[in-house]
């Protein structure tokens, strides 16, 4: 179900810092039309954070009646506080939703002992398939190959993982021993090819956002294990991929969302707009696209 690209999407807002719609759903057309295979709502790219509990219901029941079943959707559900998260099982509605994806808990810095234990009491109130999510640059803490193939073995609920620690010894350790119900998912743009070479299944994007088509064909390539083709487009996009995150993401990809016209390059605090060096970097680069 997760094979592929998946999009992991932008929450655009007005000026006056309420959400668009009518942009998201520019949005949601650009990316489907040009054959993304998934969504993540509510992810880090979508602002989840500075959204409040009732712009969160109302975000994701927009994108399951403008989705109407084309593509699966997978729902951002995370934290540092394992009974908030029961709590919002209790009062989500998944209708329309496929899998969670649920973030390594962040700023506690449990040990690996403390992850484990996180993720086994998701997993055993869990509604839905789960993903875990492993990204040490934003957690401040690293969940090791040990403890992500210990959840693997243990919780057939537990479907996958997606890896955006950057340490590819580690991520190959989880490639070389998983179980058969487990798959590997690429959270770093950059890295797509090389661990879809060793195993992994594919993608959640940010670059697919501004350039779907094209990064959607460059994992189909390799998922074919054409690589000469893979390779091609990798390195047509490399330098929009460095870009969109030079300074800071999502603001990287909502000025390309600008300058291609989907929305306007608005965040909520206390994140702020990519500076005016990194903003004309990403509107040349795109002109080459």
């Amino acid at each position: 179900m997760f094979r592929g690209t998946g999009v992991a999407l932008v929450t655009p807002f007005t000026e006056e810092k309420k959400i668009d719609y009518p942009a998201l759903d520019r949005i949601l057309n650009h990316i489907l039309d040009n054959g993304i295979d998934y969504l993540v709502v509510l992810g880090t790219t979508g602002e989840s954070v500075s959204l409040e509990k009732e712009e969160k219901k109302q975000l994701v029941d927009h994108v399951v009646k403008q989705v109407k079943g084309r593509v699966p959707i997978v729902i951002g559900i995370g934290g540092n506080n394992t009974n908030e998260i029961l709590d919002q099982f209790r009062h989500t509605d998944f209708t329309g939703i496929n899998a969670i994806l649920s973030v390594s808990p962040y700023y506690n810095k449990p040990q690996q002992d403390g992850i484990y234990q996180h993720y086994r009491v998701i997993a055993e109130n869990s509604p839905l398939p789960l993903i875990l999510y492993n990204v040490p640059g934003r957690t401040g803490s690293n969940m090791t190959a040990s403890t992500t193939l210990r959840l693997a073995r243990e919780f057939e609920k537990i479907i996958g993982i997606k890896e955006a620690s950057g340490n590819l010894p580690q991520i190959m350790e989880i490639l070389e021993y998983k179980p058969d119900h487990f798959d590997v998912i690429s959270g770093d743009d950059l890295f797509t090819i090389p661990l879809i070479s060793m195993g992994a299944i594919g993608i959640i994007s940010v670059a697919a956002h501004a350039v779907p088509k094209d990064f959607c064909q460059m994992v189909r390539y390799a998922l074919d294990g054409n690589f000469e083709q893979a390779r091609k487009l990798h390195f047509g996009m490399q330098r929009l991929m460095t870009a969109l995150f030079a300074d800071g993401s999502p603001a990287g990809i909502k000025a390309a969302l600008e300058i291609l016209g989907m929305c306007k390059n608005e965040l909520r605090l206390p994140l702020v707009p990519v500076n005016e060096q990194v903003y004309s970097q990403i509107k040349y680069l795109l002109t080459f696209l």
